[in-house]
């Protein structure tokens, strides 16, 4: 039924987006990672809206990508039935619990790809350093299923006269950044600001392979 609803909200929304979004797609390395996705993945992004997801959902045209998302977005009546419809994972902010991380571990056992935005939620105008340090357990996810991460890389730029930009990073094994001389907390705070630390990279890649492109 999820898959079906993605199908239908790509077919309806390809044109509307492709009018209002304009995507540029940039790539790190497009003959390791292009728009194609094999097997399952978790993909990892910067987060600017809640049109973030959207843009992804085209970008990989043909995957049915299951984000993780807060649970503001289910408690509104239309929203709620939206996401749902989408298989969004549902992520209690205020909750220390693992039910979201054993939904996106069940979903990439079964060959799946999961959605998640570590920051944990859309920075606001106060904010300077952008991307908001990352939340650990996208790593803890990525080393409990032994799936790679594809980073990617978004300019926000949604309803804008700027074109929405995307950078597709190479995929990224955790466990080869895993280090057996620190423990496990160690590792996963160790990991994860290098994560962010490559997102961060993509966007200064994607601003030269753009800049060239304009010469």
């Amino acid at each position: 039924m999820i898959h079906i609803f993605h199908i239908f909200v790509k077919v309806t929304g390809w044109l509307p987006q492709k009018i209002v979004f304009r995507t540029k797609i940039f790539y790190q390395n497009k003959k390791v990672q292009g728009r194609k996705i094999k097997g399952p993945a978790i993909l990892v992004s910067n987060h600017t809206t809640l049109f973030d997801f959207a843009i992804f959902m085209f970008v990989f045209l043909c995957r049915t990508l299951r984000y993780q998302m807060a649970e503001l977005l289910f408690r509104g009546k239309f929203m709620g039935i939206f996401v749902r419809c989408l298989g969004g994972i549902y992520v209690d902010r205020d909750a220390h619990d693992y039910d979201c991380l054993l939904t996106s571990e069940r979903i990439l056992k079964k060959g799946g790809v999961v959605g998640v935005f570590p920051e944990g939620r859309i920075p606001t105008p106060k904010d300077v350093i952008r991307p908001l340090p990352f939340h650990p357990g996208v790593v803890q996810l990525a080393l409990m299923t032994g799936v790679p991460i594809i980073p990617l890389f978004t300019n926000g730029c949604y309803f804008t006269l700027k074109r929405a930009k995307v950078m597709i990073g190479e995929p990224i094994m955790v466990a080869d950044w895993y280090d057996e001389t620190l423990d496990t907390k160690e590792n996963l705070e160790r990991i994860t600001i290098r994560l962010r630390e490559s997102i961060i990279e993509l966007e200064r890649l994607m601003h030269e392979q753009d800049n060239y492109g304009k010469k």
